[in-house]
């Protein structure tokens, strides 16, 4: 008998409800570039400039522009091969995600939602995961009443959480408890990351606050990274560990039914098989 692993079966191969195409890809990178200047312009502007200046109609003016961008990639992906099956199934999974978010109401990070994300990506690729994150969370902030300047920016953060997810190696062969560390590994960095990233998004309007731990806009950048990692510690960094923590839980005792559940929903679904009419 050979030691070589097997070649997977047509039924072991990843389905892919969406296609990154040229048009996607470009799509998506320019969100991407968008959204870490939306993220991180604070760090990068001159103290001197216009921006400091204008401080608060900055989280009003990349909402306005992250929702038209995430808006576009969302369309570009659904002209790439999104189609109606794939609809559907982004449309069950996204409202279960968003009726997991009030769970816990994010207590000490009880957010059962993430794991959901995670095995979502990994099965449906990083496409479908990065409109599956973002209109999850839409969908989450119209249920919960949590509709602000920071919705745009949660909801790029948790498509980048997704997408991450459909990034991962051995998609279509490794299976069982490897698989579910890993994604369980994933699950408890990108917790973390996600808090982090949604920090940002806060962190400069809060001057009054927290003063010794705000940022500070005549300091550089290595001072105000040291004031934001001690923000970071001093607010979420609870929440953070906690969300890990359920992350990974749900994922190592929920997790492979519920993958072998959303594989076979999505081999009958049969996302890349096209629809043909027979003549009469």
């Amino acid at each position: 008998m050979s030691g070589a692993p097997r070649r997977p079966t047509p039924h072991q191969r990843q389905v892919r409800a969406v296609r990154l195409g040229p048009r996607s890809l470009a799509a998506l990178g320019l969100v991407s570039v968008i959204g870490v200047a939306g993220f991180g312009w604070p760090l990068l502007a001159d103290p001197a400039s216009q921006a400091s200046t204008h401080a608060q109609d900055a989280p009003w003016l990349f909402a306005g522009l992250l929702v038209l961008l995430v808006a576009v990639v969302a369309a570009t992906i659904s002209e790439s091969g999104l189609g109606p099956k794939a609809v559907a199934m982004l449309g069950v999974l996204a409202a279960t995600g968003a009726a997991l978010r009030p769970i816990g109401a994010g207590t000490a990070g009880i957010e059962p939602m993430f794991f959901l994300m995670v095995l979502s990506g990994r099965v449906l690729g990083p496409g479908f995961g990065f409109v599956l994150g973002s209109v999850t969370m839409f969908s989450s902030a119209l249920l919960t009443g949590g509709v602000g300047p920071w919705m745009p920016f949660q909801m790029l953060a948790m498509g980048w959480f997704t997408m991450g997810a459909g990034l991962l190696p051995g998609p279509d062969r490794l299976r069982g408890r490897g698989e579910l560390t890993l994604l369980a590994g994933y699950g408890f960095l990108a917790a973390f990351a996600y808090g982090t990233v949604m920090n940002l998004e806060g962190w400069p309007f809060m001057n009054a606050l927290a003063s010794n731990v705000a940022f500070d806009p005549h300091a550089g950048v290595p001072a105000n990274l040291a004031r934001f990692l001690a923000y970071c510690v001093a607010t979420s960094l609870g929440w953070d560990l906690g969300r890990a923590v359920v992350t990974v839980v749900l994922t190592l005792t929920l997790g492979a039914p519920l993958l072998r559940a959303l594989r076979r929903a999505t081999r009958r679904a049969a996302f890349e098989t096209p629809v043909t009419f027979d003549p009469r």
